[in-house]
């Protein structure tokens, strides 16, 4: 979770590194300003973020008036936008959160993410105790699990750039829902990647899913567009194309993967970003060190508990309309260089309970050339 030092000093400092207030000139107290260059302090608005919601023909149905003042409150730079139907945070991508490419990484960003749909979900009123959970699902102990998640980075954000995550949820057919997302540079106010997921409900005690109920639904989709709004166009996007289950043997293996206690989320099972790391961990050095991952989608099928042990499978996946992806020559291959599309690379990928073999995780990568340095 990103969030500023609750040290006042601290926090103006790090501010003032990131360019958004003066740096401080001495340790003295000095007149708190009324607000921060690009972000509305609470100072400084008229009055409480609301979250009104309309029907089509414009009444007004719902008006969210959410506790402000607390110090979670001041220091997390997100709001509500101004139809009260999406919500957008900034974050800055810490020195830890960051890989061998001085950038963040695919596992940082999925965080935020995550981060940023529990923050809308408190936004408006809901998910004090757990991922976004509704007051009827709190009281009937029913939770969101992953069901699928696609992540596109079009470019990596560097250390101490600062992210701007928007974020909106919607209604997914009977069974669960959709949430989307686009990232930003705040900077520049270019796009640098797009998300989206689809979630499931899940009793929390017998661990089974569960039917969407009319009551959950009626308390969240008040807070959702009008009409759909897609992240990521459907049209021939990856994000809905089917992953075939990776048969052995794979080309590449990581045997004996083991969660630690840190993976476990407030949900009492592995969090969804751990396997992330998972499936990369047997896609070949060759391909780590030449290429940048464009896109991941993932498939979640099975609950991943504290004492389960974990295989990672990974082989490559031709690519349609392309010519055949070259072959990985040596031990663990050597990767070819292609023009344009010939210089992508894709991969199956499959985490599975070890030793019974049991289907977690379904995945498939992209992978561009890196730019020359």
């Amino acid at each position: 979770m990103l969030k500023l030092s609750c040290n006042g000093l601290d926090r103006v400092q790090s501010l003032a590194q990131c360019g958004f207030t003066p740096r401080p000139a001495s340790l003295l107290p000095r007149p708190r300003p009324t607000a921060l260059a690009g972000f509305r302090s609470p100072a400084a608005r008229t009055g409480k973020v609301m979250a009104v919601v309309s029907d089509r023909e414009g009444a007004l149905v719902n008006r969210v008036e959410p506790e402000s003042g607390t110090l979670a409150d001041r220091l997390r730079l997100g709001s509500l936008t101004e139809d009260g139907l999406s919500y957008k945070e900034k974050f800055i991508v810490r020195s830890y959160e960051v890989g061998i490419n001085k950038t963040a990484t695919v596992e940082t960003i999925a965080n935020l993410l995550q981060e940023v749909g529990c923050n809308h979900a408190q936004s408006v009123g809901y998910s004090t105790d757990g991922f976004a959970t509704t007051p009827t699902m709190r009281k009937l102990r029913l939770i969101w699990v992953t069901a699928r998640m696609h992540i596109e980075i079009y470019k990596y954000p560097a250390w101490s750039d600062i992210v701007e995550i928007e974020t909106w949820c919607q209604g997914e057919g009977r069974v669960g829902t959709r949430r989307d997302f686009i990232l930003k540079n705040h900077a520049t106010n270019q796009v640098i990647g797009r998300a989206t997921s689809k979630w499931v409900m899940m009793n929390q005690d017998t661990r089974r899913l569960q039917k969407v109920s009319d009551d959950v639904r009626e308390e969240y989709l008040v807070f959702c567009p009008r009409e759909p709004r897609l992240a990521i166009p459907e049209e021939d996007s990856n994000s809905l194309k089917k992953i075939p289950k990776l048969e052995d043997p794979a080309q590449y293996s990581r045997l004996g993967l083991v969660p630690r206690r840190a993976d476990l989320d407030m949900n009492q099972h592995v969090n969804n970003v751990t396997y992330i790391g998972w499936v990369l961990e047997s896609i070949p050095q060759e391909i780590i060190d030449s290429h940048e991952l464009q896109s991941i989608t993932l498939d979640y099928r099975r609950e991943c508990q504290q004492n389960d042990i974990v295989d990672s499978l990974t082989s490559v996946e031709p690519i349609e309309g392309a010519e055949a992806v070259p072959k990985l020559k040596g031990t663990n291959g050597s990767a070819i260089a292609r023009e344009d599309k010939q210089e992508l690379q894709q991969f199956l990928h499959l985490l599975r309970l070890s030793p019974d073999g049991l289907e977690i995780n379904r995945g498939r990568t992209e992978w561009r050339k890196k730019a020359p340095r």
